[in-house]
């Protein structure tokens, strides 16, 4: 019945503002809008409000906060590359100082007097103290946990400050416990398991109650400062992170990511008075990932922001309890954290302004603090994935109603998602690809083949009859013979992107349409080289999607599946879904096996299932030594790793169409990021190809697809609902098929390089690959990995090309620069 009130409010508190929202007008109110929309790789797009220019921020900044007298405003920069805290003047715009710091992690908070600033210190399992003097850093005191990492896994989230007793609240999210620490004597005073990953902590106005979030629990917990206990429990939704209150500590907003909703709780009866939908549209599906509020200065206004959705969703809760939306605020990419300062609305945007070409590829030059951790790359080696789309901070004005309903408008404009473009997806009459789920389709078995972190141009660069860059092309036609047949053969598409930076959020967009909150704020730490273990692919129950991945949706749906590699190896795997679904004998990340075994392993398999009538209805196979071992002295070159890849994708193609199934069958295939490597258009473009008799032949398309519009191509084939709201808004890959099977086989070409070539020659770049970790994908430094790839295939002193700025412009925009030009 609680669950069903839940619903039922949420509902009504979106459908309110519904009527009013989605009808207006697309032209936003003069002074409003930004010169052009800015069109992301996974097609949505960018139209940030904002006055005067933004103020540039470090790599993924997660938290801000205002001293009292709100002269000051703090940022933690938690990116891969240089981490930071910044101090900046929030009523010029200006920045003040900026310290890097050696680890981070989103805890942040400033002292009464605003002459102390408390940072959490990240995997270093400590907080930092920075004394402020006049706008600047001068000096910082330590507060230990614990050992550093890999010594203890602790890594402080959250915390907050009782100046009156001199205690130090934090909420840690690796040993999920909660810390008091003395101040006076930089002591520990007592520890608490919390069971769950933590967070954010807030102490109420009378210091008596620590509120905790408990982000892998979904629900928040009620300490007491006085008896050192826990004295309540109160259940929130999907991955409760922030939460604020109101100033006289009687209600309490928590934001919950993974089920785009804000739960607001009465402290006095310990309730949840309701849950407020943030998302565009009445759905249930998830997306949005709801992770910062700010409260108006009079109290009367609840700004969220939806980092997923790109936006802030306004909301009237004057009358607690009965709050109503009154519309939506475009901000840049992925808000982090809202604030508010007098009459303007301050906006973190995590990703900034847009993405960007990345042809001069990675450029590393590592740094390291004094203990040796690594800090990531200066300022010349900005074309990593991982590090290249940099924070800004929005300053944006308090919008009246009338403006307030033209930035709706600009929102919904920026959504490819609404309910309709859910229930009936974009299609062709006859076309084997459904519009509705449940349609039948010809195709009956899908092979899902996912390989790892190649750019578009640094494979099929090459080839003439696409928009590629042959300067930028690694792995020419000679090394990837079946990659380029297969793209003439069938169909060539030259813009495709993935939805995902690297492979922590790359496993779980191919997957499920969709990265937690937890996956994308927390991978840029290990990928930084600052602690953490890659924990993305099933193995920790805090990064999985809310209702799991398709193959969870198969489970549910009856559907039969298997997979080979792609979150479980030798038959195990910790997703249970996957459970009994596993190939026993296929190996998952192993570099010292070769693909070509791995396909000869899955061929083994397929026959055997094949001759029992026993194939499933969905298969995912992982052939993943594209990665490469760098130039580690003994191990496959980077080409000859590229060419077994290669070749492998040959021959399991060559299999499956010489087989009695091969006409009721597809085979999608992707790199689950596109990390390893530069594009001349973006630095998410990579290769994707769709193999099937009712594929088109010799064609090529040219229009946008995304790893979400993959997967939604999957599904309408094989009756299943979307997963997010990226899959529901994504473009299905109709334009590749036809009505028409055409059976012809195909052959596998045979590698035209030594697939048994070893790295021999000592250089610097074998000396670097010498200290990689291999033992699973992206252990190893990209930024490190991707400058000896590129050396071993342009020489030991080659540089890359020069860099050149690219971003997505919206069509209309995109005519008028033609125009121009």
């Amino acid at each position: 019945m609680i669950h069903v009130l839940k619903a039922a409010i949420r509902l009504v508190a979106l459908a309110s503002a519904l009527p009013a929202l989605a009808q207006q007008p697309t032209n936003p109110a003069p002074g409003t809008a930004p010169a052009a929309r800015i069109l992301l790789p996974n097609g949505w797009s960018l139209s940030p409000a904002g006055t005067g220019p933004a103020v540039p921020l470090g790599d993924l900044p997660l938290n801000m906060q205002l001293t009292r007298s709100g002269r000051l405003l703090a940022v933690t920069n938690n990116g891969q590359s240089q981490q930071s805290i910044q101090l900046i003047d929030p009523r010029a715009g200006r920045l003040l100082d900026e310290t890097p710091i050696g680890k981070s992690w989103y805890g942040l908070k400033f002292s009464a007097d605003g002459r102390r600033l408390y940072a959490s210190g990240g995997n270093n399992n400590n907080v930092l103290a920075y004394r402020i003097a006049q706008g600047k850093f001068a000096g910082a005191d330590t507060l230990r946990l614990g050992p550093a990492w890999p010594k203890e896994k602790i890594s402080p989230t959250g915390l907050d400050l009782d100046e009156t007793r001199q205690r130090l609240y934090v909420v840690t999210k690796e040993d999920n416990s909660l810390y008091v620490v003395d101040l006076r004597t930089k002591a520990i005073i007592s520890k608490l398991a919390l069971g769950h990953e933590a967070y954010g902590c807030l102490l109420a106005p009378d210091q008596q109650t620590l509120y905790i979030t408990l982000w892998g629990g979904d629900k928040l917990v009620l300490y007491d400062t006085q008896t050192g206990r826990v004295t309540g429990e109160l259940a929130t939704e999907s991955h409760p992170n922030e939460l604020i209150q109101t100033r006289n500590g009687r209600y309490l907003f928590v934001a919950n990511a993974n089920d785009n909703s804000v739960s607001v709780i009465d402290t006095k009866s310990r309730k949840v008075l309701e849950v407020i939908s943030t998302t565009l549209y009445p759905t249930k599906l998830t997306g949005s990932t709801t992770n910062a509020l700010a409260l108006s200065p009079d109290e009367k206004t609840l700004y969220i922001a939806n980092a997923d959705n790109n936006c802030l969703a306004v909301f009237n809760v004057s009358v607690p309890g009965k709050s109503s939306s009154r519309g939506f605020i475009p901000t840049g990419w992925y808000p982090t954290s809202v604030k508010t300062l007098n009459s303007k609305i301050l906006v973190a945007n995590g990703k900034g302004f847009s993405s960007l070409a990345n042809p001069a590829g990675p450029q590393p030059v590592k740094k390291t603090d004094d203990s040796g951790s690594h800090l990531g790359t200066t300022k010349a080696a900005v074309q990593y994935i991982g590090s290249l789309f940099k924070g800004t901070l929005s300053f944006i004005d308090a919008p009246t109603e009338s403006q307030l309903k033209a930035y709706s408008a600009q929102v919904y404009a920026n959504s490819p998602f609404n309910p309709q473009a859910a229930a009936l997806a974009p299609g062709a009459p006859r076309n084997p690809v459904p519009r509705l789920g449940g349609e039948k389709s010809p195709i009956k078995h899908v092979f899902y083949v996912i390989k790892e972190n190649r750019t578009y141009d640094q494979v099929l660069g090459d080839m003439k009859e696409g928009n590629g860059d042959a300067s930028l092309c690694l792995f020419p036609e000679k090394v990837t013979p079946n990659h380029h047949a297969l793209a003439r053969e069938f169909v060539l598409l030259d813009n495709f992107y993935v939805n995902a930076e690297v492979s922590a959020d790359g496993h779980n967009w191919s997957t499920a349409a969709y990265a937690t909150d937890y996956t994308e704020k927390t991978w840029p730490t290990s990928y930084g080289g600052r602690g953490g273990t890659y924990d993305y692919e099933g193995t920790r129950k805090v990064a999985y999607p809310r209702d799991g991945y398709i193959w969870d949706y198969c489970q549910r749906a009856g559907l039969s599946y298997r997979t080979y590699g792609e979150f479980g190896e030798l038959g195990k795997t910790s997703l249970k879904s996957l459970e009994g679904h596993v190939s026993p004998q296929y190996p998952g990340f192993n570099m010292d096996v070769k693909d070509v075994e791995r396909v000869r392993l899955w061929a083994q398999d397929f026959d055997s299932l094949l001759a029992r009538g026993a194939v499933p209805q969905f298969n995912t196979i992982r052939i993943s030594n594209d990665h490469t071992s760098g130039q580690r002295r003994g191990k496959i070159t980077p080409t000859a790793a590229v060419a077994d890849n290669d070749l492998a994708l040959g021959q399991l193609v060559e299999h499956l169409t010489q087989s009695s199934l091969w006409r009721e069958s597809v085979i999608f295939v992707l790199e689950d990021d596109a990390q390893n490597g530069p594009d001349h258009v973006d630095a998410h473009r990579s290769p994707a190809f769709v193999i099937s008799p009712y594929t088109k032949r010799g064609a090529v398309e040219h229009t946008m697809y995304s790893t979400s519009g993959v997967l939604r191509t999957m599904e309408l084939i094989l009756g299943l609902p979307p997963m997010s709201q990226y899959d529901a808004a994504a473009r299905p890959l109709f334009n590749c098929f036809q009505a028409q099977p055409d059976l012809r086989p195909y052959a596998a070409k045979a590698a035209r390089v030594n697939l048994e070539e070893r790295n021999v020659a000592w250089n610097p770049s074998m000396e670097r690959s010498e200290h990689f970790n291999l033992a699973s994908e992206d252990a190893t430094p990209d930024l490190d990995l991707n400058e000896v790839v590129w050396k071993s295939v342009k020489g030991e002193s080659a540089l890359m090309p020069a860099p050149r700025r690219g971003a997505f412009l919206m069509p209309e925009q995109k005519r008028r620069k033609d125009d121009d030009d």
